[in-house]
């Protein structure tokens, strides 16, 4: 069964699922990224940051799939923040990754002290207009950091991509990207592993034959998030995306929602300024 889109605000849509390769070593990513094309995914998450933007161009370029039916995503680094710089880290991107456009790209973190993310949006902005990004968005934006680049550029995000699991909900987050308009996007949908061996969610797995991993992210299908569980195993990249057959209940929706603690696994938004 093919994956289900969600349409952003710009009238472009996304598969849902997709795989990504945060912490995925060079050496790996190829092999990985190739797999899931196999596997029937047909959206490729990355980053600047991530080191690995070769080795995913590479998998697509010696995919059987074609490129325009890859839903491909990449970031802009922190310290690459700012007009002329964004254009100049983008061309490395596309350089890296041996293709001419992107259909997603994302400012990887707010950065507030820094406080150039509205110069950095205009950049994408202007990428977009030349048809190198297919859509623009953000990453790790909490709401007043959505705001005020709204306020300053009149253009609303087309995704916002967060952390985002069973323990770290984000409900006021996703109720401001509904007004707004966002998509939400959710990394480290799994909680990192810790989720894995839990008893609710590895008895709901059971009642239904599948996997905890599958569950949590047809919790997130469920929920209407865009999901990118990121793994290296075959067998596991495979699994992952083996969750359009079957539908939880209410009651295990709510029960694997009431596992939320607010139990941040990454960084704080509103206080990491990292650019190293």
């Amino acid at each position: 069964m093919a994956t289900p889109s969600i349409t952003l605000n710009d009238g472009n849509s996304v598969p849902q699922v997709g795989l990504g390769v945060w912490q995925t070593p060079p050496e790996d990513t190829e092999r990985a990224v190739a797999t899931a094309l196999d596997a029937g995914y047909r959206h490729i998450d990355t980053a600047a940051a991530y080191g690995n933007e070769t080795e995913v161009g590479r998998a697509i370029a010696n995919s059987s799939v074609a490129r325009e039916d890859v839903y491909l995503v990449t970031k802009l680094w922190n310290a690459d923040q700012g007009y002329d710089s964004t254009l100049a880290a983008f061309d490395a991107s596309v350089e890296r990754l041996g293709v001419d456009y992107v259909d997603l790209y994302l400012i990887h973190w707010p950065m507030p002290e820094k406080n150039t993310f509205v110069d950095t949006f205009k950049a994408f902005v202007e990428l977009r207009d030349q048809g190198r990004v297919r859509s623009i968005g953000v990453s790790n934006f909490e709401p007043e950091h959505l705001r005020a680049l709204i306020d300053a550029t009149g253009i609303v995000p087309a995704v916002n991509q967060v952390e985002l699991h069973p323990l770290l909900q984000q409900q006021e987050l996703r109720e401001a990207h509904a007004q707004l308009g966002v998509a939400t996007e959710a990394w480290s949908p799994l909680g990192q592993g810790s989720l894995l061996q839990n008893a609710t969610v590895a008895e709901i797995a059971s009642a239904h034959g599948k996997t905890p991993a599958q569950v949590l992210i047809r919790w997130h299908i469920q929920l209407g998030n865009i999901v990118i569980p990121k793994s290296v195993t075959p067998e596991r990249i495979v699994s992952n995306f083996d969750v359009f057959d079957f539908e939880l209940s209410e009651q295990d929706m709510a029960s694997v929602s009431s596992l939320g603690d607010g139990t941040r696994l990454g960084p704080d938004p509103r206080t990491f300024n990292f650019t190293g």
